[in-house]
This record gives structure tokens, C-alpha cells and sequence, in this order.
């Protein structure tokens, strides 16, 4: 089984946005998480296409965008444009979902779906065959250093039935108070990719941070 990390740009120190991308090339990571906020789907507003831009100058790895916006169709192709991999929109966002999934795998982005934590998964039985990988936020979207909501791991479990019965090929994507202490149980409960922004740019070393965080994944 393999476990990916995703390090979360939110957590960055923008005033040292360079050294922090670097961090992430060289330390043990799959890719790049960018949670983009607009304060309107979210209470905070994080940062935009330029930053992105910059981050894409730099970046040796995949970008993972998370859409935490209304009307996330408007900017489909400008994520494409920067070099996005990975682009996830959330279920409550989203009117047209099935729409919105086929447009972004029509640009050749792998398509997620994210859910909040008070939306149940059995909501998408009907999308989770188009889907690469769904988003579960086990925090409250909107802002970073927030504790793990703890029934998250029933939510993922769930999750994971549901798509060993749709798509097997779906992965399984956490966002939220994911550090090496609950690393090992969100694996073993069904997670593909770890999203981890404290628990790596707040250590004293983040380079080992993400390598703890890892072992802890596969330590199941």
C-alpha cells in the first residue's frame, strides 16, 4: 500500500515562500497542496493565481488545488494553464457536479470531489465512478491548526466501502489536523493521501517531520 503526503502551502512561511518550496522538492512528499479560498464558500481568503504561479516556477513535484470557492467552473482552464495535476472541487459548491467533474477531467486534471465534515458520503454514489480521488475534510474548512475531527476515521471508513464497491480506483484524500499521532489509524481506516500542513511547515525540522509522518502512515 502506498501512502502519498501532500504538504500543505497554506501552513507555508510566505516571507520565506522560496525555501519552504524547496523543503518540499527535496523532504519526502508526492506533491504540492494548495487550498485556495475565497472567502464566500469559506471565511478566509488564502491567495490566487500569482502565487501559484510562482509556486509552479518552483515546483519539482505535482500541484494538488483544493477549491474552497463558489463557482469554481469560471477557473477550471486557468488551473489547468498554471499546471495543476490534481484539482478537487467541494460537493456543496457545486450544483452541477457531474458537469463539473467531466469538465475537469476534459482538461486532462485528475477530478476530486471534497466533502465538509458534515456531509455524509453515500452523497456521492451517484458522481464516485468519474471520480480520481475524493477530498475528506476532517477539519472545518477555512483556516489551518485546527483539531482533527475524530469521526472523521468512521467517515473514511465509510468511504472507502463505498469505493471498493463503485471504483476501486478512487483514491482517498484527508485534509485537517492529519500529523504523525493519527497518520498510522487515517491509513489503516482507508486514506491514500495525507494532507499535512502544521505538523510539517510548524516543526522544528520539517524534512523529518514528513519523513515521521510517513513511517507513520505505514506503520499499519
Amino acid at each position: 500500500m502506498s501512502i502519498l503526503l501532500a504538504p500543505s502551502i497554506l501552513s507555508a512561511d510566505f516571507g520565506n515562500l522560496n525555501r519552504d518550496i524547496e523543503i518540499v522538492n527535496r523532504g519526502d512528499a508526492d506533491s504540492f497542496h494548495l487550498d485556495v479560498m475565497d472567502g464566500v464558500f469559506v471565511p478566509n481568503i488564502s491567495y490566487g493565481f500569482p502565487i501559484i504561479k510562482a509556486i509552479a516556477r518552483k515546483a519539482e513535484k505535482p500541484m494538488d488545488a483544493h477549491l474552497m470557492i463558489i463557482d469554481p467552473d469560471r477557473y477550471l482552464s486557468n488551473f489547468k494553464d498554471l499546471g495543476v495535476k490534481f484539482l478537487s472541487v467541494h460537493y456543496e459548491a457545486c450544483t452541477h457536479l457531474h458537469r463539473t467533474v467531466q469538465a475537469i477531467r476534459s482538461l486532462e486534471m485528475k477530478a476530486g470531489v471534497a466533502l465538509n465534515p458534515h456531509t455524509p458520503v453515500l452523497l456521492l454514489e451517484d458522481i464516485v465512478r468519474d471520480l480520481d480521488f475524493v477530498l475528506v475534510m476532517s477539519v472545518n474548512p477555512g483556516f489551518g491548526g485546527q483539531s482533527f475531527i475524530e469521526n472523521s476515521l468512521e467517515k473514511i471508513a465509510r468511504l472507502k466501502e463505498l469505493i471498493l464497491k463503485k471504483n476501486p480506483n478512487c483514491l482517498i484524500e484527508v485534509d485537517g489536523g492529519v500529523n504523525a499521532e493519527n497518520a498510522g489509524e487515517l491509513a489503516r481506516a482507508g486514506a491514500d493521501i495525507l494532507v499535512a500542513g502544521n505538523a510539517v511547515f510548524g516543526a522544528p525540522d520539517p524534512l523529518e517531520a514528513m519523513q515521521v509522518i510517513k513511517s507513520a502512515a505505514y506503520n499499519i
